[in-house]
């Protein structure tokens, strides 16, 4: 009885000294094991991962629902039991406790916004009736950008440190960097649309006269055919100015580039021999607008055109699974490397029909890796080609 009493007690313990050794020795496996992260490397971890949250919510800068979604990651970054963000005339959010001193914010960070100094308040400002609020002092940092203060970030707590001044300074800091990139990217975005407007507006007048005057040849000889080629015409011009999107479909594109390529064929007749490789798979994809007929329109009139006798274009439209890849290769006269360089660096106006622009805007939507690539030499004819993914969130635009 009393053996049969005491030995599930003497089990009990065993196991539990079984179970704490095993728990420790698996403490410190998972301590050393490859691919657990310290406890630093962690809060590294937590604290990049809390800056790159807030940084999509300042994408459109200083703006107050990107502030407002961005406030409770910045007050992370401080660690404090409060944080307010303001421009120069109000608060914009309260994130944390002790609402109760919004209020006084503004009067508070004056001194702030003109002088692009720092301040440090502690109880004697910050004052408070409650017992339980924990607010009972406040760093106010200026947030500026190139030169000027558009506003402030207040960090509230318990007490003020130099390391929270420090603290806010940087986040401050980080916050303005952010709405500069933003600004950044606002400009470029409007010079890419201003650029966009501008290859819209830039159907070359010469195109425009050589279409209608092969079309006005064809008037009395084949009336049905001068029909075909104004239909041709009034299609190619309304897709190049039209204005809802800057994104098509590969199909979409293919067409106008086959639109454009009818007209130029009655004018060139059998001088432009035409040569289209297209995987099915691709015409659904989705790429900038305008974006392969300024290639073709490039190959005919700065590589055929100037050349003697008949010449080729070859346009690929080929499938690589995740991507695409285009391509517009000619037999013509070729052109300079370094005048082609130049011409995609931004350095030279000389490409009158768009492949700088073609290039910006692809560089643009997908990354710098996406631009043109060209193969070319004198009288070595010239290859321009382009690789996107098939799908890009770049590409949804806004219902």
């Amino acid at each position: 009885m009393t053996a049969g009493l005491h030995l599930p007690t003497v089990v009990v313990v065993s196991g539990a000294f079984i179970a704490c050794g095993l728990l420790i020795a698996f403490l410190r496996w998972r301590r050393h094991r490859p691919g657990f992260i310290s406890v630093t490397d962690q809060a590294t971890y937590e604290t990049l991962h809390t800056a790159s949250v807030a940084a999509r919510h300042l994408a459109d800068g200083y703006t107050d629902e990107g502030c407002e979604r961005a406030a409770p990651f910045l007050r992370a970054m401080l660690a404090t039991p409060a944080l307010a963000l303001c421009d120069r005339s109000s608060v914009l959010v309260w994130d944390g406790e002790g609402r109760h001193h919004l209020p006084a914010v503004m009067d508070q960070g004056q001194s702030v916004l003109s002088s692009g100094r720092t301040l440090v308040l502690g109880p004697e400002s910050v004052t408070c009736s409650s017992l339980e609020c924990p607010l009972r002092a406040a760093v106010l940092a200026p947030v500026s950008v190139e030169g000027r203060v558009i506003g402030l970030i207040a960090g509230f707590g318990p007490a003020a440190s130099a390391g929270l001044a420090r603290a806010a300074e940087e986040v401050a800091s980080w916050v303005a960097t952010q709405v500069e990139l933003a600004e950044l990217s606002h400009q470029r975005t409007r010079a890419m649309e201003a650029e966009l407007r501008a290859l819209r507006a830039q159907i070359s007048p010469h195109f425009i006269y050589n279409s209608l005057a092969a079309i006005a040849s064809f008037v009395r000889t084949d009336p049905a055919r001068a029909r075909e080629l104004l239909l041709e015409f009034a299609d190619f011009t309304r897709y190049a100015l039209r204005r809802d999107g800057a994104f098509t479909t590969v199909s979409e594109e293919l067409r106008n580039v086959e639109r454009y390529l009818v007209l130029e064929q009655a004018r060139f007749g059998e001088r432009l021999g035409i040569t289209l490789k297209i995987a099915p798979e691709v015409l659904p994809v989705r790429v900038p607008y305008l974006a392969i007929q300024p290639l073709v329109e490039n190959a005919v009139r700065h590589g055929l055109a100037p050349k003697e006798g008949p010449g080729q274009i070859t346009l690929s439209a080929i499938d690589h699974g995740t991507d695409a890849e285009f391509a517009v290769d000619d037999d013509g006269v070729g052109a300079d490397p370094e005048v082609i360089r130049k011409v995609l660096d931004g350095q030279s106006r000389a490409d009158s029909v768009g492949l700088g622009n073609v290039d910006a805007r692809l560089r643009q939507v997908y990354g710098e890796e996406f631009g043109l690539v060209v193969d070319t030499a004198p009288e070595a004819g010239m290859r321009v080609s382009f690789r996107v993914p098939k799908y890009s969130p770049a590409l949804e635009e806004p219902a």
